[in-house]
């Protein structure tokens, strides 16, 4: 663990206090500084491991190598279910559509214990208790990601899971909605945070990403609509309601909220939630994962949503970097501020975590290696979505 508070440390020196409740943060002058790292792009047609791993393991050795990160070391890895095991788009498989596919979790654990790793642990916060039991129920098995190395565990994060108490995580600049958040042990108890995502946009985010991904971390016993009143409740009720419209606050165990008299909007509240956790459990590799995916939002209960096939995997040490990467390869410009797409009623989440120094989303200033961005770009997500609003398709409804 002393890798990441020294992480979190650096984070702490490096990021200014913020500006004002209503301000987009601190001083624009962190963008300037705030790190950029490589990011690495590969085309991929299937899921197929005889492809798919291969295509993993070129863009981890041009990142350095997995065993430099991993070696001896316990890795937490975030993946992305969101919503319930029975939610299709269609007929079409979770995993084609919304969820993080099986075979890049089970080919990313396998490459990880070929590093050294010591100990995978395999995370998400499921409405089924254990994990084991959601992925049976999503028609997955299980046994394939357990066996995919030596020690690989499940947790289910939506709760206490097996920890005796939950692990405080303080914001190092103070925290644009709370300045710390409880969470479930596993985040702590590791030496590598990997978020292991899906290619999607959202309809409260406009993009979701390594970065978003982490907006699952929080436990609902505490950030909850049902949580308890004074102490987490012993079991999940109800979505972050809490955290999307500031409808109430955590129990009080937990921090409360910096500003109850900030705006109670979504597109206020959930990126500036996300960058607090990004800053406060740093993500030391960033996955995105595409090979088929869906336009529109991050699920089936989205309305307008398509199925759709970019064919692309995109992975970086910096989340921020690797977020603006997969963001040219959907046809959106990084850049893009409120009011312009995808971000149309939200705030930018790459904005908010460069203004805090956690990462650089200039493509000027990201190394992109393995194919470049206009040869990656098989499914232009934001022409897409011009095409969607002169229809005046709604996209409204989340789930997270």
């Amino acid at each position: 663990m002393s890798a990441n508070w020294t992480r979190r440390e650096m984070l702490c020196k490096s990021a200014a206090g913020l500006a004002g409740a209503y301000l987009l943060g601190p001083s624009l002058s962190r963008a300037v500084t705030a790190p950029a790292a490589r990011v690495t792009v590969a085309r991929c047609k299937t899921y197929d491991p005889a492809e798919l791993l291969p295509r993993l393991a070129k863009m981890f050795d041009e990142l350095g190598g997995l065993e430099r990160l991993v070696k001896g070391k316990t890795v937490a890895m975030k993946v992305n279910f969101t919503g319930g095991p029975t939610a299709r788009l269609g007929y079409l498989p979770l995993e084609y559509t919304h969820f993080t596919h099986p075979n890049v979790i089970t080919g990313t654990v396998h490459l990880m214990g070929k590093a050294g790793a010591k100990r995978v642990r395999v995370l998400e916060s499921g409405n089924a208790d254990p994990l084991d039991e959601f992925l049976l129920q999503a028609n997955w098995d299980p046994n394939e990601i357990l066996h995919a190395a030596s020690n690989v565990e499940f947790e289910n994060t939506i709760n206490l899971g097996r920890g005796k108490k939950y692990a405080r995580f303080n914001v190092p600049y103070g925290g644009y909605l709370f300045p710390a958040y409880d969470l479930n042990h596993s985040y702590e108890d590791c030496d590598v945070f990997v978020s292991v995502a899906k290619l999607k946009e959202h309809a409260t985010t406009g993009i979701t990403l390594s970065m978003k991904n982490c907006f699952g971390i929080t436990p609902t016993t505490i950030y909850g609509d049902g949580a308890g009143t004074d102490e987490p409740s012993e079991v999940p009720r109800g979505g972050r309601g809490l955290i999307h419209y500031g409808n109430r606050q955590p129990c009080k165990s937990a921090p409360s909220e910096k500003d109850p008299k900030s705006p109670r909007d979504a597109g206020y509240r959930v990126p500036r939630a996300v960058v607090d956790l990004v800053a406060a459990r740093p993500i030391d590799l960033a996955i995105v994962e595409g090979v088929t995916s869906m336009t529109g939002g991050e699920g089936p209960w989205v309305s307008g949503t398509a199925p759709t096939t970019p064919g692309v995997l995109v992975a970086g040490t910096n989340a921020v970097s690797t977020d603006a990467v997969c963001m040219a390869v959907m046809g959106f410009d990084p850049m893009a501020e409120r009011g312009t797409p995808p971000f149309e009623k939200c705030d930018s989440t790459l904005h908010l975590a460069e203004n805090v120094g956690i990462g650089a989303r200039d493509l000027k200033r990201i190394e992109v290696l393995g194919t470049p961005i206009q040869q990656a770009m098989l499914v232009n997500f934001a022409a897409i979505r011009r095409q969607r609003t002169h229809a005046h398709v709604p996209t409204a409804g989340h789930l997270g």
